[in-house]
């Protein structure tokens, strides 16, 4: 097949004439990690002429070079990818060669995380059991339903992959509302839920370091502030964020997703194990505005702690997005096997722990750290210093781990600015410098404004329509249901319930703040164990 043996007019002789060979030819830069390099779809349904590749004409050549030239662009289309080079720029989209598995990780450190400590205290505020378990339970089926809606419309538009929340939003709503109704949270999401993962890892590793590990009595070192813990935590998290894109950090979300699933297991089977602390109660945590208004605004505020505790669809996008995609292997089947088999492990987790923990400690669960404050402040003298010690350095690895898939989308969006403005991929020294500039951000809001973690009802009462509402109309906008159809009402009737919960949620949480006071120090951090480890064992607590 490689040659083409030439005929004399003796016949005794046959020279054999060497084809020359074809010049190489080589993709452009953004398509070198393109799975169409690796696979052609659509060329399999191309109908082969019986000449081609039985018989070496002097077409056979140019046909078969005109085929390989046209390759790249119908793999393109095959995999409904529009040519941008900027794609290949950015962090998210920079290595397609996710699977399964990298989405499984990722969802599950997205999903799964310090929020889930404080949902027993949701429980509390809902006024028991009854409402708390069925709370929970229609959260969890409503967010996973929006779920498959986000991996759905994915690639709903021949041509695009919609690798990005805020993109599916201006798709679906136009470019300006779009923006308008989906920059905000979702950055208020990433960048919020970072400050907050600065605050609860640098106040574990002062307990790990100082009150577990060696003990005030032994150690003779004069201990550090709360403001520099955070900054220790800041710059190990600014370190590990060097890794270039979404897909090289899926070790690190595995390493947060098995940490997280850890120190949810411990600490509410040590809660249960040990028993119920004297003086506890199931009903709702005394207020000091005993009215219906009052009552009504503190099971909102749990039910938007509920809302907070399902948040990270501002990433299920960017997850797909580092997936190859044909039209024989769609990047949805992928996707959705690995987000069903992360959300039952994360239902396993949540479930247990939320309802273990209202039955160990009721009403007397702490409103700053839930779980974990609770489980020192009850069981720190009869639990073993090694258990202790180990759901603190497993805190602490998942906060670290989960501030890198958080913070990539701000990464991305800073990127973007630039690649679109200079038409040039981001210097690798520009790249260091946008992740340590966010990084100094972050950890100056969570000095400024130490009281954030204390707002979970009012962050995610902001954070709920992206989860529950925005998907459901988003698909109404892009797919155009039958009007009156089973979809069509299901999705209209979610997303109306979602826009107005968030905006109770909103109300029932500023509420709470101004009704009932909120510890507001600005610029002056104070510890969250505060209550937990007494002034005399740590001279300089603050």
């Amino acid at each position: 097949m490689g040659e083409v043996v030439k005929v004399n007019s003796s016949p005794s002789t046959l020279q054999p004439e060497i084809k020359p060979t074809p010049p190489v030819i080589s993709p452009p830069p953004f398509q070198h990690h393109s799975p169409s390099l690796t696979r052609s779809p659509l060329l399999d349904t191309i109908p082969k002429s019986p000449f081609v590749g039985r018989i070496m004409t002097p077409l056979a050549s140019p046909m078969k070079k005109a085929f390989s030239t046209m390759q790249g662009y119908l793999e393109e289309v095959g995999h409904l990818t529009r040519l941008n080079p900027q794609e290949a720029w950015l962090p998210i989209t920079e290595s397609r060669n996710g699977n399964a598995y990298y989405a499984a990780f990722h969802t599950l450190s997205s999903g799964i995380g310090v929020q889930a400590l404080v949902l027993p205290l949701a429980f509390a505020y809902l006024g028991g059991w009854s409402w708390g378990i069925i709370s929970l339970s229609l959260a969890f089926v409503w967010q996973l339903y929006t779920l498959w809606l986000l991996i759905q419309l994915h690639e709903s538009v021949a041509g695009t992959r919609y690798s990005r929340y805020l993109q599916l939003s201006m798709a679906a709503f136009g470019e300006k509302k779009g923006k308008l109704l989906v920059l905000f949270p979702t950055m208020y999401l990433s960048g919020g839920t970072c400050v907050t993962l600065i605050m609860i890892g640098g106040e574990t590793m002062k307990i790990l370091f100082y009150q577990i590990a060696c003990g005030t009595q032994s150690c003779n070192i004069n201990p550090l502030t709360t403001v520099e813990w955070y900054l220790v935590f800041t710059c190990s998290a600014v370190v590990l964020a060097q890794l270039p894109n979404l897909n090289s950090i899926a070790g690190v979300s595995l390493i947060g997703a098995i940490t997280a699933i850890a120190y949810c297991t411990i600490i509410w089977v040590v809660s249960v194990v040990k028993g119920r602390p004297m003086g506890i109660s199931y009903g709702p945590p005394p207020l000091e505005v005993n009215s219906d208004v009052a009552r009504l605004c503190t099971a909102l505020n749990g039910l938007g702690i509920i809302a907070f505790a399902f948040r990270g669809h501002n990433l299920v996008l960017e997850i797909q997005g580092t997936m190859p995609s044909s039209v024989k292997h769609p990047s949805r089947l992928p996707m959705w096997k690995g987000v069903k088999f992360s959300y039952l492990i994360i239902a396993m987790c949540l479930f247990p722990l939320a309802i273990g923990g209202y039955w160990a400690y009721g009403s007397l669960i702490p409103t700053n750290g839930g779980m974990q404050t609770a489980l020192y402040k009850y069981h720190r003298n009869d639990t073993l210093k090694v258990i202790l010690g180990l759901t603190s350095l497993l805190v602490v690895i998942n906060c670290l781990t989960s501030f890198q898939i958080y913070a990539m989308p701000v990464f991305d969006n800073l990127e973007s600015r630039y690649t679109a403005n200079m038409n040039k991929p981001c210097p690798r020294w520009l790249r260091t410098g946008f992740r340590v500039f966010f990084g100094s951000l972050a950890f100056f809001i969570s000095v400024a404004l130490p009281f954030l973690p204390s707002l979970a009802g009012l962050i995610g009462g902001i954070a709920l329509p992206v989860t529950a509402a925005y998907p459901c109309f988003m698909w109404m906008m892009i797919k155009k249901p039958a009007k009156y159809s089973g979809m069509w009402c299901l999705n209209l009737v979610l997303g109306c319930l979602g826009m107005v919960l968030s905006v109770m949620l909103v109300f029932g949480a500023a509420w709470s703040i101004v009704a009932l006071g909120i510890e507001a120090h600005f610029f002056k951090p104070q510890s969250l164990y505060r209550d937990i480890w007494p002034m005399s064992m740590s001279p300089r607590i603050h």
